[in-house]
């Protein structure tokens, strides 16, 4: 059974930390940690777009070099695609001797594309969330939950689990689950139904819409605390029709996409990809941009905002 760490010593954190990024995990990282009294120096390139907001939100912006230079831990927050570039040029000729380095990802130390030298501590700290989720759950007085790995233990003596373990299990929720496996669902549902000539609108409430609130009743109390909370009908349904849909075809589906994770040939075909400048997953987006599904939801949400900003000033 996975250890579980519910408190850290702040205090530990007695130098300086560069948080290199300030994309979705970055900003919450540096502030989170700027607000808990760490001292934060935000690293990002030249002409970042991101500067001008690490800088309104009150945080010291450097260049990556003068960031990395005297740090005690460089967290790596940017794409994964840019890290082995940015470590190799800015980070290793900038890191003071016995400066960790803190990932919270890890598929680039993992596949071998960042190597760390001897008697640095690299470790990981993954949340299980969305960046603006962690600043958010922060600021209401919460934590989020995360996994730690350490991949090269320089200084002490404790595993909790591995990159390995982190890099592997994170692809196979996010392209099974999380985010391959429910867009995946919310679409042929979508599609299904608008096939069968019923209104788009009422597809997207029924197939994309209500997912929050069952996905939150499910973050709250697991499956049964979802199922106690909606119709007998719909827990009926759950139980008798949602092993028709999702069956042992996809399992078996699961098990290929697993087997490919663990054996290499999805880094690899990402890397090529990153590599390539990432054309195939600029024509994804656009793909998806087009589809009736994202083209009704920009409408419908469009709408939601009026109606509030409407009750908001008292119209209606």
């Amino acid at each position: 059974m996975a250890e579980i760490l519910k408190t850290g010593n702040i205090e530990l954190l007695d130098g300086k930390v560069a948080v290199l990024g300030y994309g979705s995990q970055g900003h919450a990282h540096a502030l989170n940690l700027s607000d808990s009294g760490v001292d934060v120096e935000v690293g990002l390139r030249d002409g970042s777009a991101s500067r001008a907001a690490a800088e309104e939100a009150g945080l010291k912006v450097r260049s990556v070099a003068d960031a990395v230079s005297g740090a005690q831990l460089v967290a790596f927050l940017v794409p994964d695609g840019a890290q082995p570039a940015l470590y190799e040029s800015e980070v290793l000729p900038n890191l003071d001797p016995g400066a960790a380095l803190l990932f919270a990802h890890g598929f680039n130390v993992h596949y071998g594309r960042i190597a760390p030298p001897a008697g640095h501590d690299v470790i990981m700290v993954a949340p299980k969330g969305p960046g603006h989720i962690v600043r958010r759950l922060y600021e209401e007085g919460y934590g989020t939950p995360a996994v730690v790995a350490v991949a090269q233990d320089a200084s002490a003596g404790m595993v909790t689990t591995t990159f390995g373990e982190e890099t592997e299990t994170d692809l196979f929720g996010e392209q099974t689950v999380l985010c391959g496996g429910v867009t995946q669902l919310i679409r042929l549902g979508f599609e299904t139904l608008v096939e069968a000539g019923y209104q788009p609108e009422i597809a997207y409430y029924e197939c994309l819409h209500e997912l929050k609130l069952i996905t939150d009743l499910i973050w709250e109390g697991g499956i049964e605390r979802m199922h106690y909370s909606i119709s007998d009908t719909a827990e009926y349904g759950s139980h008798a029709v949602g092993p028709k849909v999702v069956d042992e075809h996809v399992r078996e589906n699961m098990r290929d996409v697993l087997a490919a994770i663990r054996d290499g040939s999805f880094a690899r075909e990402w890397i090529a990809e990153m590599d390539r400048g990432q054309p195939v997953l600029d024509e994804y987006r656009q793909k998806l941009a087009e589809t009736e599904l994202e083209q009704v939801g920009t409408r419908l949400r469009a709408l939601n905002v009026r109606e509030e900003a409407a009750e908001v000033h008292g119209v209606g």
